[in-house]
């Protein structure tokens, strides 16, 4: 089985405003978060960069051959940095640009990291646009759908992340229909654990909508490992839109402050409530097809000293 991350963060430092809130790295894997001091990575990351190289590191001895990139206004831009690192290694990894979608104008540079700067998809943190101090952005607004129409066009990748909102679930199921040929990879699992998650989840019902589990492990942390909440959730999402549209991903870094990073996955291969049919699908072969992996490499299993 090969594995595929869906659903992945790099930054060489944290250094933007959110809501109005800093966000800076610190030292020590910290980093002040809208107010408050919080652990953003594990502690030995001493100097706060979170590098491919460290991330390949990982990915190496959790036997995950390749990972999707996407951002999130909480890391600032991060689109000369995932530049390089696509251009570095093209078989490990998928990276999204991304342009601040909260102010209008924002149209040229997209179509710029599209057209001049080859990022094959773009991410849209949308549960950042449903309120707050810069007001309600709506996907269904002229820019927006200037801009899906444009990715329909190219072929570019929408990874896109939804609130907890029913009106904006109902944007983006509205701008589904208005694009059918987007691919759009819907983030967070539909934010699994609040109200609206099936909602998110049906929007896969679409012919090139996907759903992917960045942060799962994350939203069931009160109930922990083996997190059989997210089984249960997983099983659930399958048996309405099918295995085939659901893909793991593990909101690599910041998940492994508390669990480790293959702890961010195996949990699914251990479950007896998926086969291996199941496994395969949705920890790689539904990854692999959705991103356009061909050449994933194999990676043996290396004993820990402690075993």
């Amino acid at each position: 089985m090969k594995i595929v991350d869906a659903h992945s963060h790099l930054w060489l430092r944290q250094d933007t405003v959110v809501e109005g809130k800093p966000i800076r790295t610190l030292r020590n894997g910290r980093s002040l978060f809208m107010g408050e001091e919080r652990q953003m990575l594990p502690p030995f990351l001493i100097d706060g960069r979170n590098t491919a190289e460290v991330f390949l590191s990982n990915m190496d001895y959790a036997q995950v051959s390749a990972a999707v990139v996407t951002q999130e206004f909480i890391d600032g831009l991060q689109n000369d940095y995932l530049e390089e690192v696509a251009a570095r290694y093209p078989d490990s990894f998928r990276v999204c640009g991304m342009c601040d979608w909260r102010k209008p104008g924002f149209l040229p540079e997209a179509l710029d990291l599209m057209d001049r700067r080859g990022f094959q998809a773009l991410a849209i943190p949308a549960h950042r646009l449903a309120g707050g101090p810069d007001g309600r952005v709506s996907l269904l607004g002229e820019e927006m759908m200037q801009l899906f129409k444009a990715m329909e066009q190219r072929g570019v990748i929408l990874s896109l992340c939804l609130a907890d909102d029913a009106a904006q679930i109902a944007e983006a199921d509205e701008m589904m229909q208005e694009c059918p040929n987007l691919r759009v990879a819907v983030g967070h699992f539909g934010m699994v654990t609040q109200r609206h998650w099936m909602k998110q989840i049906a929007l896969a019902s679409h012919p090139n909508v996907y759903i992917e589990s960045g942060g799962i492990t994350w939203l069931f942390n009160e109930e922990f490992y083996p997190f059989q909440g997210a089984i249960n959730a997983i099983r659930q999402a399958a048996d309405v839109v099918g295995m085939e549209k659901l893909m793991w991903g593990s909101d690599y870094p910041r998940t492994i402050t508390a669990i480790t990073y293959r702890m961010s996955y195996d949990f699914v291969l251990k479950s007896d409530e998926l086969d291996e049919q199941e496994k395969e699908l949705f920890l790689g072969g539904n990854a692999r097809h959705f991103f356009g992996f061909d050449n994933l490499k194999e990676l043996p299993y290396i004993k820990n000293m402690s075993e």
